[in-house]
């Protein structure tokens, strides 16, 4: 268990451990969190021996530096599982886009409304353009209006993350799911051409 250092290899990020450490002393800690006290490096080298586990520098600004006594192979394996969780959660939250006119009718708007609520209901953001030509762009209130009425309408599925905000000649506006649990055996559609949408209502 006790790993030997790596001599002359590249400079490394990863803590220092075992005969890496090179201070007189040092904090310790146990396996278990519990703290032993400041003890000679040697002293700390022969307990991680003897345990067969390493001890691994966690704190090196302090003064004497806190080391523990872990496994840190096992440290390391664990760290890398909790990473490669985290960025499949953030991966599970998918921005889909959806644009609109300022001036789009009745039929249109139930439309897009309706693939906004179901993206929300998908566990998904949704970034809402209102895309302005021409003279429309003197009048922004359209946008705000339109969006807000499309904030309310979905307001049980999803609320306001980023606010309505004028981006060139687009006003863009994001809504986010509410913080609930995906139904069990549910799942992004993703690649159905509705999915997609995009296109300007006319």
């Amino acid at each position: 268990m006790y790993h030997q250092p790596n001599r002359g290899g590249p400079i490394s990020s990863e803590p220092r451990i075992n005969d890496r450490i090179r201070v007189p002393e040092v904090r310790l800690v146990g396996p278990n969190g519990e703290q032993v006290g400041i003890v000679r490096i040697e002293d700390a080298l022969r307990l991680a021996q003897e345990a067969d586990l390493d001890l691994v520098e966690v704190a090196p600004q302090a003064r004497p530096p806190v080391c523990k006594l872990m496994d840190y192979g096992k440290f390391k394996y664990e760290s890398a599982q909790k990473a490669r969780e985290s960025r499949r959660n953030q991966q599970l939250t998918v921005i889909k886009e959806q644009k609109l006119r300022p001036k789009i009718d009745s039929h249109d708007y139930e439309t897009k409304k309706g693939h906004v609520a179901r993206f929300l209901k998908g566990g998904n953001k949704v970034k809402v353009t209102i895309m302005f030509r021409g003279r429309e762009q003197s009048r922004p209130e359209l946008g705000y209006r339109l969006l807000q009425r499309l904030a309310d309408d979905v307001a049980e599925l999803g609320f306001v993350e980023a606010a309505p905000k004028q981006d060139g000649r687009n006003m863009i506006m994001v809504l986010a799911p509410h913080k609930v649990g995906r139904p069990s055996g549910s799942r992004p559609k993703s690649g159905r051409a509705e999915d997609a949408e995009t296109t300007e209502s006319r």
